[in-house]
């Protein structure tokens, strides 16, 4: 249960409340961002001695609090030194005509890019508020090497941490993701997204297709490895989903890639709950946090 909201700061942000968990605090944070032009909230797991910053970004229709009440994630983050850092999916109240009309897109559903294309672009600018706003401010309030960041997340939160990780090579030494849109210009999440977002000119889609930034990889970009789980009872995998255009692509470009597909699992939080712990392993040993 959430306490009752207090007034703090982090870089000037309201703190609404923090649990202690596994010796850290577990906070949830509201803030002005100046890049989306309206309120936004995350959370942040800051462990007993923080070494590095994982970020997790969340898939449709959820928000920050999904992958930190459901994953389980914070015990192993507090052993291992990794803070955890949950954005929201989507600006909230912009007021844009239809908004919130659909789950796969809008609210809930900002797919982790920049729109170019009326009303969208105004508000809708996830990738430069992860990038140049949350991420960097985050890290300079922690005291944090961001050499020692990763990315992972799951379904569209797993496309924005695959394609974020590529676009942003720098910003980001380790990549993982659960069940993630790999090729989402193949797919109707994704073409129904880049079309509202980014407009009808594919060539403008590839540069937030994961597949498409993999195949234009001239060496590999995590020669650590990239890890993904999929679940193969997962409803959304044939048609949506796509690894194994992500796999092909990772081998033409000499990517080291870990799919594990595991039989049985499907979309939801028990999965990701269940191979929650292997991704912070990865990201530990690809940031050298000991």
């Amino acid at each position: 249960m959430r306490t009752q909201a207090s007034t703090g700061s982090l870089a000037g942000m309201e703190l609404l409340s923090q649990q202690l968990s596994f010796g850290g605090t577990q906070r949830f944070y509201r803030h002005a961002s100046a890049v989306i032009g309206l309120p936004m909230r995350f959370a942040l797991y800051v462990p007993p001695a923080p070494k590095g910053l994982l970020v997790f970004l969340a898939g449709l229709t959820c928000n920050e609090e999904t992958f930190t009440t459901k994953a389980g994630a914070q015990r192993l983050a507090a052993e291992l030194g990794l803070a955890l850092l949950m954005p929201d999916t989507s600006p909230r109240g912009a007021g844009v005509a239809g908004e919130a009309d659909a789950w796969d897109f809008g609210v809930g559903a900002g797919f982790y890019l920049d729109a170019t294309q009326p009303p969208w672009a105004p508000h809708w600018r996830m990738e430069s508020y992860l990038i140049d706003e949350l991420l960097p401010g985050v890290q300079r309030e922690l005291g944090l090497d961001a050499a020692r960041t990763g990315i992972f997340g799951h379904s569209m939160g797993g496309h924005g941490a695959l394609t974020l990780g590529l676009r942003h090579p720098g910003s980001f030494g380790s990549v993982s993701a659960f069940a993630p849109i790999t090729a989402p210009a193949l797919c109707p999440w994704g073409q129904k997204a880049f079309s509202g977002y980014l407009g009808e000119d594919r060539a403008s889609w590839a540069a937030h297709d994961a597949s498409a930034l993999m195949r234009s990889q001239t060496q590999a970009p995590f020669p650590g490895g990239i890890l993904i789980d999929q679940g193969l009872d997962d409803k959304f995998l044939a048609e949506q989903l796509l690894p194994e255009q992500f796999e092909a692509a990772c081998s033409a470009a000499g990517q080291p890639l870990r799919l594990r597909r595991q039989p049985g699992y499907d979309h939801s939080y028990y999965f990701i709950a269940s191979f929650v712990d292997d991704h912070l392993r990865h990201h530990a040993e690809q940031l050298k946090i000991s």
